[in-house]
């Protein structure tokens, strides 16, 4: 588990460490095959705000948390084509690792299910969260991937 700095009343590091702690329960659920009220408890429980292993975990904005890692689950037959279509050919999301499909879920989610959210920053958060994760090649994938996706679902933001 990745550590993010405490600090309970910034809201922009609350929405970082839940955008954070949703890719590592979606990843959990892949992974284990977690069902989501269990993972969405487990969370709230025992690793969002506590203390692990000598390490404080920033308290994370439990709603955007709870709408991400629900949403995923929600809308994963919508958002995966979406992926599968911005991946390069032969590389559908069903063989990309784990880590970085549920990077690539979250970010998918957000940018189609939480227009209230820039693009930029919906593709910025990810691109950090995937640094936590993954080296240099796939966060790069990262932005690529969830970058084209926000000029397609919303070219209005990048005109001007």
């Amino acid at each position: 588990m990745s550590v993010i700095p405490k600090a309970v009343n910034h809201k922009p590091l609350r929405k970082s460490a839940a955008r954070l702690n949703a890719v590592q329960a979606l990843y959990q659920m892949d992974v284990a095959a977690t069902p989501l009220p269990e993972i969405l408890a487990q969370f709230e429980s025992h690793w969002i705000g506590h203390e692990i292993e000598g390490d404080e975990i920033a308290s994370a904005d439990v709603n955007l948390f709870r709408d991400i890692v629900g949403g995923v689950v929600r809308e994963q037959r919508v958002i995966d084509p979406i992926l599968d279509a911005a991946l390069v050919n032969g590389w559908p999301l069903k063989r990309i690792e784990a880590v970085l499909r549920a990077v690539l879920r979250a970010g998918a989610y957000e940018l189609s299910g939480r227009p209230d959210v820039p693009a930029r920053v919906v593709v910025a958060e990810y691109v950090n969260v995937a640094a936590a994760f993954l080296d240099r090649e796939e966060t790069g994938m990262v932005n690529a991937v969830l970058d084209g996706i926000a000029r397609e679902q919303r070219p209005t933001e990048f005109t001007s």
